[in-house]
C-alpha cells in the first residue's frame, strides 16, 4: 500500500482472539503487568507498552499512528483539546525569556494565551502580519525560539508561505510550528515546507461531525519527545472512547473534505459580488488576494467562507437569525454547515483595535460549509440576506 489514504483506512493494532474487524474500545485507565520486573521496566522505558491511560492507551496510539501517517510527521501527542494542545506546544518547548514569532491573525484563545498567560512567565511574542512577508525576518530577535502560524487563519483565511517560512526558519535556526486545522492534513502537509510541528483541533474536520473534543501534535521526534513528557506530567490526555471516535472519522476525512470544499467553493462563487455584501474570502476564489498561493500549497480552498455582511454589527446578527438551516455556534467542521460572528464570539476578547489589526469587522460573518446539498445552502443564505436587507 503505497497511498496514506489507505494506509490509514486499514491501520488496525494486533487483533485480539476475538478477530474484531473494527478496532475496540479499550475504556481502562490503567494496564497490568505480567510481572513486578515488567512494570519495573516499562516504567524505566526499557520495553515498549502501556501503563496508564493518562500518557498511553491502544485507541490514542492508533489515532496518533493515523494523524503521523497523514501529515508525514516522525511521532505525535493526543490531547484532549485543540487549545490544550496549542498550550502544550508552547509549554513543552518554551521557558522563562524566550521569545515567539507569531503570525498577527490567529484564534481567539491562542491570542489570550499568547497574550496573557504566556507572559506571566517571561515568555514574550511579537505578531507579524501575513501580508508583509518582508518585514518577518527583522522580527526575530537573540532570544526567538519558535514561530507559531496559522494557514490559512481563522477567520480571515489569511495564507502565509510556507516554502518562504521554512526556509526563514531553517535560516535562523528556530523552531516553526504551524496550526493546520482548517487545511487538515489531506489539505496541505506544511512538514513538506519544513514545518517542526504540526497541530490540530481534532474537534473541527477531523472529527467532522461535532461529537467530541479533541487535539493532537504530531511532528519532530525530539520534540514531540519533550510535548510526552510535559503532558504527561501535567495530564491533558484525550479519552480513550474520543480517540477511538476520531480514528474511526479519519477513515472519511477525504471523503467529507472533497464535499465541504467542492460545496464552499460554489457558495463562494455564489456570493461573490453580492450586492448585500461588502467582501468575500475563500482561498480558491480568483479574488482572494493569496489565490496563487492557496493554488500552490493546498490541494483545494478548504471548507471555510468568510464574508462582510453590509451594515455591520445589527445587520450581522439579524442575518444569522434569519438563517433556517445553518447551525449557530462556535464550532466548525461539522456535517452541518455552521454560521457564527467573530465580533462577538470567538474574537470578543481581542480589543476593537486588535480585531482591526486582522480585519475582523463587525460585519464579518463565518461559514463552515456542511455536507447538506449546496443548492439549499445558497438558497437559505440568499434569503436571509434579502430578508434583512436595511
Amino acid at each position: 500500500m503505497k497511498d496514506n489514504e489507505t494506509k490509514v483506512i486499514r491501520t488496525h493494532p494486533n487483533r485480539s482472539e476475538f478477530r474484531e474487524h473494527s478496532t475496540p474500545l479499550y475504556l481502562t485507565s490503567s494496564f497490568t503487568f505480567e510481572t513486578a520486573e515488567q512494570g519495573r521496566a516499562l516504567f524505566a522505558d526499557e520495553l515498549e507498552g502501556n501503563i496508564y491511560s493518562r500518557f498511553s492507551n491502544p485507541n490514542t496510539s492508533e489515532f496518533i499512528d493515523k494523524m503521523c501517517l497523514l501529515e508525514g510527521a516522525e511521532d505525535g501527542f493526543a490531547f484532549a483539546t485543540g487549545m490544550s494542545a496549542v498550550f502544550s506546544g508552547f509549554g513543552a518547548i518554551l521557558q522563562s525569556g524566550d521569545h515567539i514569532l507569531a503570525s498577527r491573525s490567529v484564534f481567539g484563545s491562542s491570542h489570550q494565551l499568547l497574550t496573557k498567560i504566556l507572559s506571566k512567565w517571561g515568555i514574550t511574542h511579537t505578531y507579524a502580519d501575513a501580508a508583509r512577508p518582508e518585514e518577518w525576518e527583522a522580527l526575530i530577535q537573540p532570544n526567538t525560539k519558535l514561530i507559531f502560524i496559522e494557514t490559512p487563519s481563522n477567520p480571515q483565511l489569511e495564507l502565509i508561505d510556507l516554502e518562504w517560512l521554512g526556509n526563514l526558519k531553517k535560516k535562523h535556526n528556530l523552531i516553526l510550528s504551524v496550526d493546520n486545522c482548517f487545511a487538515t492534513p489531506y489539505l496541505q502537509t506544511p512538514i513538506e515546507y519544513g514545518a517542526d510541528l504540526i497541530i490540530h483541533s481534532a474537534t473541527k474536520f477531523i472529527d467532522g461531525q461535532g461529537r467530541v473534543l479533541g487535539g493532537v501534535i504530531v511532528g519532530r521526534q525530539d520534540l514531540i519527545d519533550e510535548i510526552r513528557f510535559f503532558a504527561r506530567h501535567t495530564g491533558p490526555a484525550l479519552s480513550p472512547f474520543n480517540a477511538w471516535v476520531l480514528s474511526k472519522s479519519l477513515e472519511t476525512l477525504p471523503v467529507r473534505m472533497d464535499r465541504h470544499c467542492q460545496s464552499a467553493l460554489t457558495l463562494a462563487q455564489f456570493l461573490d459580488n453580492h450586492s448585500e455584501l461588502e467582501s468575500v474570502l475563500y482561498p480558491f476564489l480568483p479574488s482572494h488576494p493569496q489565490y496563487e498561493l492557496a493554488k500552490k500549497q493546498m490541494k483545494q480552498g478548504g471548507g471555510i467562507v468568510t464574508f462582510v455582511v453590509k451594515g455591520g454589527y445589527a445587520r450581522a446578527h439579524q442575518f444569522m437569525d434569519a438563517l433556517q438551516i445553518a447551525s449557530k455556534t462556535a464550532n466548525l467542521g461539522d456535517t452541518r454547515t455552521t454560521v457564527t460572528h467573530p465580533a462577538s464570539t470567538t474574537h470578543s476578547k481581542l480589543t476593537d483595535a486588535e480585531r482591526a489589526a486582522v480585519g475582523i469587522s463587525d460585519g464579518l460573518i463565518r461559514i463552515s460549509v456542511g455536507l447538506e446539498n449546496v443548492n439549499d445552502l445558497i438558497a437559505d443564505i440568499d434569503q436571509a440576506l434579502a430578508a434583512t436587507q436595511a
